[in-house]
């Protein structure tokens, strides 16, 4: 007996504009990730610096700058995987596009995140604005910052190339008519 199956037709296989969902949903990954594992990195750096030593922030700052890169990379794969997975695209250009959105909407997230966590942390009883604080942060950031922002971007679009859906053809389609 032959295998008949059904015609269906979805427009998400044939659509080839953006799907913003999909990338919110990826930059709340991105987001989700790099915060708590990230929180994870500081709370680990910050309990084995030795507060004897003569700089004890030294020690602590090039494992949370090497813990900073290699989270940035699993975070943006890992979002950027699933933004085009959702987007349910169909080619690695479609996919890059939306991996390439992705990342810039994660790394603008990122900063908010941060300097809302570092005006928390700075302010205490203060009114102090956030812009000195940004600054700051942008200015320690150094070549820590760049590469983990280059190899996070290279890795969203990494995880968003490989995260494209293949479509196979189904064998022996037919179209079904109706009884009457």
């Amino acid at each position: 007996m032959a295998q008949l199956g059904y015609r269906e037709e979805n427009a998400a296989f044939f659509r080839s504009r953006t799907d913003w969902g999909a990338i919110w949903a990826g930059v709340f990954t991105f987001v989700a990730i790099w915060t708590v594992f990230g929180t994870l990195g500081m709370a680990i750096f910050a309990s084995s610096a030795n507060p004897n030593a003569a700089r004890p922030v030294l020690g602590m700052s090039v494992g949370i700058g090497i813990w900073a890169i290699v989270l940035t990379i699993i975070a943006m794969y890992v979002a950027g995987r699933e933004t085009s997975h959702l987007a349910a695209v169909s080619n690695r250009h479609d996919g890059l596009l939306h991996g390439m959105v992705m990342f810039g909407l994660s790394v603008i997230a990122a900063v908010i995140v941060t300097a809302i966590g570092g005006s928390a942390l700075n302010s205490g009883t203060q009114n102090v604005s956030t812009t000195p604080y940004i600054f700051t942060l942008a200015a320690g950031l150094g070549w820590v910052g760049f590469a983990s922002l280059f190899l996070g971007w290279l890795a969203a679009l990494w995880g968003a190339s490989s995260g494209v859906v293949v479509l196979r053809p189904q064998a022996d389609i037919r179209d079904i008519k109706t009884a009457a």
